[in-house]
Formats: C-alpha cells, sequence, structure tokens
C-alpha cells in the first residue's frame, strides 16, 4: 500500500467529485491499520440506480482521465444496490441509500480514522 499521507489529496479529489454530482451522506475512512485490502474507503449514497451507475461512471473516467489510475476491478455496476470499485489503496462503494442502511458498511469500519472532508464538501 502507498504511504497514507500521500493517498489524502486523491481521496479528497473523489470526494470532490462525489459531491458535485449530488452524491449522499459521504464518508471518507482510514483503514490502513485494520485491513490488509487498502488504505481507505469512501463510502457514498446515491438516491436512486441510475444515480448509482452515473457515480461509479464518474469516478472511473476521472480517476483515469485525470490520475491515471485504472480500477482493479469493479462490482455489482448491474444491480447498482452497491457498487465498489477498487483502486487498491482506495476503494470507493457507492450505495443505492436502502443497501447502504442494510450493510451497515460505516457500522463495520467504525473503528476506522474519519478524514476530515469538509474542505471539499459543499455544506
Amino acid at each position: 500500500m502507498a504511504e497514507t499521507l500521500e493517498l489524502v489529496p486523491k481521496v479528497k479529489k473523489i470526494v470532490k467529485l462525489l459531491d458535485s454530482k449530488k452524491a449522499l451522506d459521504i464518508r471518507a475512512i482510514n483503514i490502513a491499520g485494520q485491513s490488509a485490502l487498502t488504505d481507505y474507503f469512501v463510502i457514498c449514497s446515491a438516491s436512486n440506480i441510475p444515480h448509482v451507475q452515473s457515480l461509479c461512471d464518474d469516478v472511473e473516467e476521472m480517476m483515469s482521465k485525470e490520475l491515471g489510475i485504472e480500477p482493479r476491478r469493479i462490482e455489482g455496476y448491474q444491480s447498482a444496490n452497491w457498487v465498489l470499485l477498487d483502486f487498491n489503496d482506495i476503494i470507493v462503494h457507492i450505495f443505492y441509500k436502502e443497501s447502504r442502511q442494510y450493510y451497515a458498511l460505516d457500522k463495520l469500519w467504525s473503528d476506522g480514522i474519519s478524514l476530515d472532508i469538509s474542505d471539499v464538501v459543499v455544506p
């Protein structure tokens, strides 16, 4: 995994994009000390299935075009209840809002350190 501090600008870039595309309840969690899977989770909700897919497309395109990073894998795109974009050191979870409540990923990883994203999220 990459050094955590150098990942923060990438995480915030993802958060800013999601916020600009009307994603709901965005969170960024540092789980580097708790998981060998990744260093950061970015979690958000969308208001409907097309919105989930659109957010996924936008994140994938931005990461590719602006940062030259392709996802290692994308899971759940067709059903769009929970889409996972795996960028190795950062995993983005985009939930249909009811699915997020059901899976409670935020609660599962509550021991992680929440990243302050107030400087990139418009209130």
